[in-house]
């Protein structure tokens, strides 16, 4: 059982959650846990919070803000406070529904209020983004010392009920796998996987250099699957 008692930062596993990339990467269902040693690489100097690969942020959306401003609202006086990167993303007109519109498996994004981690002491979880069925959910952990990370997860940490410890879950922290060190690396990677999905099944090999550089580190070797929290 995890000890809700301690002050000590719980440790997550580090695992992928996504879908093939064709015969480069298999998947045994729905989704596959990959692990997060085997992935491409990501050059941190692309990532600066301005989101230039999707094209620039651009203006703010008013209702998008308003979502964000409550988010950061119930995070007051907790000593925690929402990413710049995520918060410039999640509110930006012409970006906050870029993964949706890219996702392969129809996921779709869903922001909630903060949500206390049911393995770490003042820890909280806002989720962004779920799977249409609910197989995964993507959420920003974040911890009072300010670290904060993307995590995702089979469960509903907005309806854990369902999820009773004494009921089976022996340990909720082993359903919880880190997956990007920030948001917008997940995104990213996000971006990348879902339109490569389409670009290797059936419209040939990709010709934007992000693809094929990303594509490239799979090429001739596929990478074995490993198993993981999520299945579908």
């Amino acid at each position: 059982m995890t000890d809700l008692t301690s002050d000590r930062p719980v440790s997550f596993v580090d695992g992928w959650c996504a879908t093939d990339l064709g015969d480069h990467r298999p998947c045994r269902g729905t989704y596959e846990w990959y692990p997060y040693e085997s992935l491409p690489p990501l050059a941190a100097d692309r990532f600066d919070g301005g989101f230039g690969w999707l094209g620039g942020l651009g203006p703010a959306d008013p209702e998008r803000v308003a979502l964000l401003d409550g988010v950061s609202a119930a995070l007051a006086g907790t000593g925690m406070q929402l990413p710049a990167d995520f918060t410039a993303f999640h509110t930006s007109a012409r970006c906050h529904g870029a993964l949706d519109e890219v996702s392969v498996t129809a996921c779709w994004t869903d922001v909630s209020g903060p949500l206390p981690s049911p393995v770490e002491p003042g820890a909280r979880l806002v989720r962004f983004l779920r799977d249409q069925q609910d197989c995964v959910l993507w959420y920003l952990y974040l911890r009072p010392s300010g670290e904060s990370f993307v995590v995702a997860s089979p469960l509903d940490f907005e309806d854990l009920p369902e999820w009773d410890e004494a009921d089976g879950a022996a340990d909720l922290s082993a359903a919880i796998a880190r997956c990007a060190p920030t948001f917008e690396e997940f995104a990213y990677r996000f971006w990348v996987e879902n339109r490569l999905w389409f670009a290797v099944h059936g419209e040939g090999p990709p010709s934007e250099p992000a693809l094929a550089e990303y594509l490239a580190h799979y090429t001739g070797t596929a990478e074995a699957a490993s198993p993981g929290p999520v299945a579908g």
